[in-house]
């Protein structure tokens, strides 16, 4: 193994945990809430949990953005730029959680209309979300403090917060919902303080590794342009972001009208998509890191190298993961449900799970590369090609095939971004233009 391998090993490993262990915080809630005489309240927090993954992670931006810019600044041994990003950034989410918590109520109003769930898991779902609002500054402070321990190559910090979260969510999971009654909405109240413990240890982590005094204070906090600065990397992640978001609830959608049981399947193997892209965007993360450190020290041989790495390692990854669901896809099927009209339809439609890593896995690293770069409004155009002139198109065409042609479009937008992705990463390369323009922190 070379020494790049071993750097990229160093920061992947436990960003892959993490990321593995991401949906150990929604197994508690639903632990608890599962031994409740009713289902309606399982059935309010699994509404409201949607909700809030698709409110939050429309501004994951924020962890993206700043681990692009963190790695360039910490490649140029930048310290006063690394400090200066945290603290403009850190403002940045503060700001947004806030704006998020004064508007809650249209948002949330807005948000369970378009999942339409029955009367009285509505009811119960507003209330488990006025309540979990409160944790958005805690959330999106979070993702800054995730990417810059990322961009500056502490993978252990983003591991130790969420050991923290989940351990403290679990203690207050049984406390608020077993003992004191509490129901979904004491599912709420335990995320909320472990997101705030999460992010209050997050900023332990980082205050231990700034490089640099908060001294100049004012100097820190920067002018207008400044933020500008920050929001143009970032603006182009969000657009990128949400393109995502919507092709999966269409996927979703369109799994619906094709009845029950192929909506459940369909969510179930959605499940494998999930722990592949956990899995594979630990090398992702790390490509983030060593590119833009690449990038801010324009080192072309390093930024080779760690392309290179990545490269390896995620097709390994692919292929292991084909490997795992061809041989025990059906095994995993039938322990995630017990009703045999879904597991019969979720094992039909299972070798498109088989193509799915290998398909992937290059728009997750591209990706990576890119945010390490921050090229990030190539990310949006390419995502913008990949949604109208792919993903609609293969659609439309493929109605005829029923669950298959949506799982064949699906497919499609991934090979989509890779291929639009990969053509521009050749014609930077060819051109020599990745160091060209760099985003820097005044």
């Amino acid at each position: 193994m070379t020494s790049i391998d071993k750097r990229l090993w160093q920061l992947a490993w436990p960003l892959m945990l993490t990321n593995m262990t991401v949906p150990l915080l929604g197994l508690a809630d639903t632990a608890v809430l599962g031994h409740l005489d009713r289902p309606e309240y399982l059935g309010a927090v699994a509404v409201g949990g949607n909700l809030f993954s698709i409110l939050y992670w429309t501004f994951g931006f924020m962890r993206m953005g700043t681990t692009g810019l963190a790695a360039q600044a910490y490649g140029r041994r930048d310290a006063f730029g690394q400090s200066a990003l945290l603290v403009r950034s850190l403002l940045l989410a503060v700001g947004i959680g806030l704006l998020l918590i004064l508007f809650h109520r249209p948002l949330i109003t807005i948000g369970l209309s378009l999942m339409e769930p029955s009367a009285e898991v509505a009811d119960l779902a507003a209330g488990y979300a006025s309540v979990r609002i409160w944790s958005a500054p805690a959330v999106l402070c979070q993702y800054t403090l995730v990417g810059w321990l990322i961009g500056t190559q502490y993978p252990r910090g983003p591991m130790l917060m969420l050991v923290a979260a989940n351990s403290l969510n679990i203690v207050l999971d049984v406390l608020f919902v077993t003992i004191m009654g509490w129901n979904s909405q004491g599912v709420a109240a335990a995320t909320v303080a472990a997101e705030y413990s999460a992010t209050g240890l997050g900023l332990w982590l980082v205050s231990r590794r700034l490089p640099t005094r908060l001294s100049p204070f004012r100097a820190l906090l920067g002018q207008a342009r400044d933020y500008l600065a920050i929001l143009q990397v970032n603006r182009y992640i969000m657009v990128r972001t949400v393109l995502l978001l919507l092709s999966l609830a269409f996927f979703t959608a369109q799994g619906a009208q094709q009845g029950d049981t192929v909506l459940a399947a369909n969510a179930v193997l959605i499940t494998f998509l999930l722990i592949i892209s956990n899995g594979l965007d630990g090398f992702a993360n790390a490509a983030e890191a060593l590119v833009g450190e690449a990038v801010g020290q324009s080192g072309r041989a390093p930024f080779h190298r760690a392309c290179g790495a990545a490269l390896r390692w995620s097709v390994w990854g692919g292929v292991a993961f084909t490997a795992v669901f061809v041989l025990f896809g059906q095994t995993i099927i039938n322990a995630l449900t017990s009703i045999e009209a879904v597991a019969t339809t979720a094992g039909h439609y299972l070798p498109w799970i088989w193509v799915m890593p290998l398909a992937a896995l290059w728009g997750f690293l591209l990706d990576g590369i890119f945010i390490g770069a921050t090229r990030t409004r190539d990310m949006q155009n390419t995502m913008i090609v990949s949604v109208l002139v792919v993903y609609l198109p293969v659609w439309y065409l493929t109605q005829p095939l029923g669950n298959h042609g949506l799982w064949l479009a699906l497919i499609a937008l991934m090979l989509g971004r890779a291929v639009t992705m990969g053509g521009l990463f050749l014609h930077h390369t060819r051109r020599n233009v990745w160091f060209a323009v760099r985003a820097q922190t005044r």
